[in-house]
């Protein structure tokens, strides 16, 4: 008797998971391949990630320096305090994504679209920003600065001039 409910409350347990990933796949919660990628305070130097799917991993705290992450999809992902000097974000869609206390020195985001990132406290320096679209991007002062002397273009995807999406004047 005991052993026959132990069988009928492991099978419920496995229908009712069943159940909810059924209906949350339904609802369209699965979530997107990659996104469980998590690679925080790693070393990844030199590391090639071009044109993957990587939607909602994490780099938090991860060494990137010339990493190679150019057409990657990064929407939604985590890269708090990592460190791209000279990393290659071209071409890359960083929409949704958190960039605050990051360190962009070097990096290549041309034609990245960085559309409601978060990058407050991101620090920017020598980046090649031609066509990059930073619209609803909250940015510092001195960040802001330093990108409107060298903003130019027009990014491919989005049509969007990038002095106006800084708000360059």
């Amino acid at each position: 008797m005991i052993a026959a409910l132990r069988r009928f409350r492991r099978h419920a347990l496995t229908g009712l998971v069943c159940l909810c990933l059924g209906l949350a796949s339904s609802l369209g919660l699965a979530a997107p391949a990659g996104a469980a990628m998590d690679v925080a305070k790693q070393v990844l130097i030199g590391a090639d990630y071009a044109g993957q799917d990587l939607r909602g991993a994490t780099f938090n705290l991860s060494n990137l320096r010339d990493a190679n992450l150019s057409g990657a999809d990064l929407q939604g992902a985590s890269l708090f305090g990592a460190k791209l000097q000279d990393a290659d974000l071209s071409n890359t869609n960083l929409r949704e994504a958190t960039l605050d206390s990051a360190v962009f020195n070097g990096t290549n985001l041309t034609n990245a679209v960085l559309e409601d990132a978060f990058a407050f406290n991101t620090k920017f320096s020598d980046v090649l920003i031609e066509g990059a679209d930073f619209t609803n991007v909250p940015l510092r002062g001195d960040a802001l600065k330093t990108l409107c002397a060298t903003a130019s273009g027009t990014n491919p995807v989005t049509g969007r001039d990038t002095r106006d999406t800084l708000g360059c004047s």
